[in-house]
């Protein structure tokens, strides 16, 4: 029996889907609807993180907190298991380019979905973005919009 090696590029080093916390446009019902993107993303349940969630007018930023900090709340938000093809195209709809000025930050946090902790990647807003922005107290992005804000 001959063994085949494959070439590296095709060789993933991460076997399991990366899952992926969403708290704004691309949440279901967004302007930016994560399941309207190819390849498509497999919804895993609704979880929560702990923060703060700013306006920025077209789209929210969250800033992670922990739960004794104080003025945070909890954050909604949807989990998705998505592969490196999808997790590319959030970076650029996120503008991710690894430079300290970038409007968002590639994160790891822990969040239950169903009962059980996972980690997902999460894209928190740079703190100099949202100087001066209102705070979103409920933490809900759908629903503030559907409040007819922004």
């Amino acid at each position: 029996m001959k063994t085949e090696i494959m070439p590296e590029e095709w060789v993933s080093q991460d076997l399991e889907p990366r899952l992926v916390f969403v708290y704004g446009t691309l949440r279901r019902g967004g302007i930016n609807d994560i399941n309207r993107l190819v390849p498509p993303p497999v919804f895993q349940g609704t979880a929560s993180v702990w923060g703060h969630l700013f306006d920025l007018g077209a789209y929210p930023g969250l800033l992670l907190a922990s739960a004794s900090e104080p003025g945070g709340g909890v954050v909604c938000g949807e989990v998705y298991a998505i592969d490196t093809a999808l997790e590319r195209q959030l970076d650029v709809i996120e503008e991710i380019q690894g430079r300290p000025d970038d409007e968002y930050f590639r994160r790891q946090v822990s969040v239950k979905v169903g009962g059980q902790s996972c980690g997902c990647l999460v894209y928190e807003i740079n703190p100099r973005r949202v100087l001066g922005r209102s705070l979103i107290d409920h933490g809900d992005w759908i629903r503030h919009v559907g409040e007819g804000c922004p």
